[in-house]
């Protein structure tokens, strides 16, 4: 499964750079998984979560989330398959919570729910999604993922590559939506995949797509440049006036949310959180 070459140079999606890159394998140390089986459990998922799990196969990914009734974020996930059982690539921080909050939801489903620390999540920029890979399907740029066994995974860490071509991509996950605090719609999920509107019921599907069908979704989560120690839940603002709040942090990148009309109504004015200038970037993906 491990192994590397030199790949062809090639423009890696909407982020707007040229790269010549080593296809290489390697684990990211940072995400966990959970396996789901038994006869009912695509049946189980299916009328949970955001996406239509139809869909998910040996070689295909999807995007979802598991949301509040009220439609607010709770997890975030990629779902693939292997050997016929469900496998759940979350964040290794959140993966017991998740799998506590699966459980609750089970009821009388045959279905089991169980952490698979045997399994590792490995990655590939810019592959061809050669089996086992599968895409990412949030954005092409993000190259290709697959489940293998802990023993065999490239012990190369890629939590690091990953996130600083995430962050360059302006792709939210996990922490950057913080928890029980932002709608699907207002997270950028639907414009990343994670939502399939004609799938039927899920937890938290009313309100969403009531959302989706009203245009109500002012908010936007966006990507932004600091050019100093700005910190989560500081408050963006032009003139004294509110744009947003900062919702993660790395480094000189993060990720707010932001009033689309109050951004635009800014227009060239600067923008600051607590004294610390702020970017905000406006993605290719989201706004073509």
């Amino acid at each position: 499964m491990t192994g590397s070459g030199v790949g062809p140079g090639r423009r890696l999606g909407n982020c707007g750079r040229e790269d010549y890159l080593i296809v290489m394998t390697l684990r990211l140390e940072d995400r966990a998984v959970i396996a789901i089986s038994g006869p009912e459990a695509r049946d189980f998922l299916q009328g949970l979560v955001t996406n239509d799990v139809r869909q998910v196969g040996p070689t295909v990914l999807r995007y979802a989330a598991l949301l509040t009734p009220q439609g607010k974020i709770l997890f975030d996930f990629l779902i693939g398959e292997s050997d016929g059982v469900l496998l759940l690539d979350t964040s290794a921080h959140a993966r017991d919570a998740l799998a506590r909050r699966l459980t609750l939801y089970r009821l009388r489903a045959k279905v089991d729910i169980a952490p698979r620390d045997d399994l590792a999540v490995v990655w590939q920029p810019g592959a061809d999604g050669i089996p086992p890979f599968a895409r990412d399907p949030r954005n092409p740029a993000l190259g290709c993922r697959a489940f293998v066994r802990v023993a065999d995974a490239a012990t190369d860490m890629g939590p690091e590559q990953f996130q600083a071509l995430r962050l360059e991509c302006g792709v939210p996950e996990g922490r950057d939506f913080g928890q029980d605090k932002i709608f699907a719609l207002d997270s950028d999920l639907d414009e990343l995949g994670g939502i399939a509107f004609d799938k039927g019921c899920y937890v938290g599907q009313e309100l969403t797509a009531r959302m989706k069908h009203r245009g109500t979704a002012r908010k936007r989560l966006l990507p932004i440049i600091v050019s100093g120690d700005a910190v989560p839940d500081a408050v963006v603002v032009a003139a004294g006036r509110e744009v947003g709040t900062i919702f993660s942090v790395y480094g000189s990148r993060g990720f707010a949310l932001v009033r689309l009309d109050r951004l635009e109504e800014a227009g060239a004015m600067p923008l600051t959180a607590a004294d610390v200038a702020v970017k905000v970037i406006r993605p290719d993906w989201l706004f073509s």
